[in-house]
């Protein structure tokens, strides 16, 4: 499923799902047969030893146990303390086999770690994380039930020391640090169990956008009319042009004070900044290689008098820095990096995810917050968090190269926030089809075969 919970919102679908007549019990059987059926699949019979908690994580390990023990497994337990709510008594008690203290149990090739999951709110104990590392260390595979132990669900914080998984068996949807850095690294592969839990969030997945192909009354601007507009540093708008003809715009016009090379030639190129008030336009970049004084702040200004859909990058958001943000006639969409969020908003409070609502809110603008886990967030409250992407976008051209493309997004007719989203899937799919030792030119060159995937 997209939809992504914080733990508030976990524990309330949950209580929801009980007063509609659903017993907890039922949910940690549901929770733990799955999570079994997911580890079974992914390891085999390996000879396992379950770690469990006091609560219903624990719980949810001893269903686990005796699932697996059902199928043949060699299974052991381990046990931190005794369960505290009653379902995980319950489930303690339909365990047959043996229960050992975690502090002296042996390894095995298959660990399961079902200590604590979602609502984790402070650090594991020194004795208790030493034993998990340890644990982990002598184990071949290692599965997390929900979330690994010592990772904050909301937030993607590190509060101990957490293993490298190779899967995480989550239930119901996903939570905010499967997603969030730096608690995403350590998931591994992640399957979501149905438990019979109706979620309602405004923040979710990015997922593939579903993207019409031309039909046979389309043309050029139909499709789309995206304008560029260049200032000092040509290679990054020619990036950017490129990116936004390759993405689908049926129109694209760079603005630039001089032909440059290089750029495709299906691209129109022109001089005057009074292309932007052609009311075919859909969507207009500034800030890729700008510059930050003179004529680049003049030709930011022209781009915001336009009046068109911004997709405002770079130069351009330093040149926002410092200052109250202006009456949008069309929301415009903002990309900044970590340093270009903290110059737009100074420091703010809470997880990314909080942090690029509250900046939606002030700039009433859509935030891309970009990094190894990208945040999309809207004025009203939408967010959305992109699958991790290739560390190799890491590199000089790729923001702009996301530029361009979301501004095809944009260009084509999709509402603003989806436009974002799309943009992302998409950069972070080309990045990924690119491969190790990707420079920011080599996505162009995969966005078609991005683009058929999305229909």
């Amino acid at each position: 499923m997209s939809v992504i919970l914080t733990a508030a919102e976990m524990r309330a679908a949950e209580q929801r799902a009980i007063d509609a007549g659903t017993p907890v019990e039922t949910l940690m059987e549901r929770a733990g047969i799955a999570a079994a059926e997911a580890i079974w699949r992914f390891a085999g019979p390996l000879p396992t030893l379950i770690l469990c908690g006091p609560g219903n994580n624990g719980g949810d390990g001893y269903v686990v146990a005796r699932e697996l023990a059902a199928r043949g497994v060699d299974v052991r337990v381990a046990a931190l303390a005794e369960p505290k709510s009653g379902a995980a008594k319950a489930a303690r008690a339909a365990w047959s086999g043996l229960v050992e203290p975690l502090a002296a149990a042996e390894g095995a090739p298959l660990l399961i770690d079902a200590l604590f999951g979602t609502g984790l709110a402070r650090p594991l104990d020194e004795a208790t994380a030493a034993a998990l590392m340890r644990l982990a260390g002598e184990a071949a595979v290692k599965v997390a039930i929900d979330l690994p132990s010592g990772v904050a669900t909301d937030d993607g914080r590190i509060l101990s020391p957490v293993p490298d998984y190779e899967l995480t068996v989550t239930f119901a949807t996903l939570k905010p640090s499967h997603l969030l850095q730096p608690a995403a690294r350590h998931m591994g592969r992640i399957a979501v169990a149905e438990i019979g839990i109706e979620a309602r969030s405004d923040l979710r997945r990015i997922e593939r956008p579903r993207l019409a192909a031309p039909g046979p009354d389309d043309h050029k601007y139909t499709r789309g009319y995206a304008a560029l507009v260049a200032g000092e540093m040509l290679g990054a708008i020619a990036l950017a042009a490129a990116a936004a003809a390759r993405a689908g715009a049926g129109y694209v016009r760079l603005i630039a004070p001089q032909p440059l090379p290089g750029v495709p030639s299906a691209v129109v190129q022109s001089h005057g900044l009074e292309a932007l008030d052609d009311e075919r336009v859909d969507a207009v970049v500034i800030g890729p290689g700008l510059g930050k004084v003179g004529k680049g702040r003049d030709r930011f200004r022209r781009a915001f008098e336009s009046g068109r859909p911004l997709v405002i990058d770079g130069d351009a958001l330093a040149l926002l820095a410092g200052q109250d943000f202006p009456r949008w006639r069309e929301t415009p969409i903002l990309t900044p990096h970590a340093g270009e969020f903290a110059r737009l908003f100074g420091t703010l409070v809470g997880s990314k995810v909080e942090q690029a609502r509250e900046a939606a809110r002030r700039s009433q603008a859509v935030i891309v917050f970009k990094g190894s886990d990208t945040v999309v967030a809207a004025p009203d409250g939408r967010a959305a968090i992109a699958p991790p992407a290739s560390p190799w976008l890491a590199s000089a051209g790729t923001g702009d190269v996301l530029a361009g493309i979301i501004a095809a997004m944009r260009a084509r007719g999709l509402e603003v926030f989806e436009a974002a989203c799309a943009g992302v899937w998409l950069h972070g799919r080309t990045g990924a089809m690119a491969g190790p030792g990707l420079i920011a030119d080599d996505l162009l060159s995969h966005l078609r075969e991005a683009l058929a995937e999305c229909r």
